[in-house]
């Protein structure tokens, strides 16, 4: 049996799924791998103390929630230890910011939400404002992972929102998508990035965590890569043992997702068990390739293998996008394509 002859085989070019603001509300909670994620089960690098120090830092902050124990009559009234509303994790991909921001969510009593920036956004897009905010007010813990600080129009809509909520009481945690080569490295990057967002910035406490990507893979490894008659096996054999499989031409994909929003990339892997890819080039486009990047973390999130033929996955990202402002992100991407091929996914609970 041929892949043209296997009807199983699901094309990604062919999903353009639609998303409702309810769906997007929904999908706000950690990611599978991150369904058990605690304090306890973070294990820091005792070559940075900066990694136990945030774990400490976290649970200080967590105390917010604790209730007051009344005072006996001849005992003194504990006092509260106060934190800002606001905590912002700032590190590397691989240090466990994720984890760390997953464990504080589980900490959290009553209504809370988990989600990537772009969520947030697509949440508004949907929702309109004033309907984002009056969904989300009254939760007692917003976690943003990855902070974008890619579209200035999106990061004031985002602050203005955060800050509303701040004020109304509810408690904020975001982990940094800060650019190594960018000011700020090491404190709230938002604060150099518009001058409108000062006054968020002072909301938050940054904690920094520095360290290794855990796995100590970096971006030294390389993505598993296989010929096209290995490819076409793989994937009919997947296809004929009832396994949900795509196979996709890489420059298809890529004009695919410029016409599907971010938020929906989800919809757009839902129910699939792997992921084929055929002639991998390198990419020239930073759009492109930035659509790539969020695209790529919405299918590790979702632990769905890659088989590919052509470059590397590794290598689509060319010097130039290497060496810019969106660095930091690229790596992270790199990092998560080799695990993706490679078979090397994490455990639960192990993610940065």
């Amino acid at each position: 049996m041929t892949l043209e002859q296997t009807g199983a085989v699901v094309r990604l070019t062919e999903r353009t799924p639609s998303i409702t603001g309810a769906e997007i509300a929904a999908e706000l909670v950690p990611p599978p791998q991150f369904e058990h994620a605690t304090f306890e089960s973070y294990r820091p690098d005792h070559d940075y103390p900066s990694q136990a120090a945030a774990v400490e830092k976290l649970k200080t902050f967590a105390k917010a929630w604790e209730p007051q124990r009344p005072a006996g009559f001849f005992s003194r009234s504990r006092k509260r230890i106060e934190t800002k509303p606001g905590v912002y994790l700032d590190g590397g991909f691989g240090v466990g910011k994720t984890h760390l921001l997953a464990a504080l969510w589980h900490e959290a009593p009553g209504r809370k939400y988990f989600g990537t920036f772009i969520e947030y956004t697509a949440l508004v897009g949907a929702l309109g404002y004033a309907g984002a905010v009056k969904l989300l007010s009254g939760s007692t813990l917003i976690c943003i992972d990855e902070f974008e600080l890619d579209d200035p129009g999106d990061t004031m809509m985002m602050t203005r929102m955060l800050s509303e909520l701040v004020a109304s009481g509810t408690r904020i945690a975001a982990t940094s998508n800060t650019p190594p080569n960018a000011l700020g490295e090491g404190r709230f990057a938002a604060s150099d990035f518009l001058r409108e967002i000062q006054a968020l910035s002072g909301h938050f406490e940054t904690v920094r965590i520095d360290g290794l990507d855990y796995r100590r893979r970096d971006t030294e490894g390389r993505a598993l890569t296989v010929d096209p008659e290995a490819f076409e096996k793989t994937v009919v054999a997947l296809a004929s043992r009832g396994e949900a499989v795509t196979s996709d031409a890489f420059d298809d994909l890529v004009a695919h997702l410029a016409t599907v929003h971010p938020s929906k990339y989800i919809k757009m892997i839902s129910g699939i068990d792997v992921i084929g890819l055929t002639d991998v080039q390198v990419l020239h486009d930073q759009m492109a390739a930035l659509r790539l990047v969020a695209f790529i973390d919405r299918v590790y999130d979702a632990e769905i293998p890659v088989v590919q033929t052509g470059v590397p996955l590794n290598t689509v990202f060319d010097d130039e996008m290497l060496g810019g402002g969106y660095r930091k992100k690229y790596l992270r991407s790199v990092s998560r394509m080799i695990a993706l091929t490679t078979g090397e996914l994490p455990p639960h609970g192990d993610e940065d």
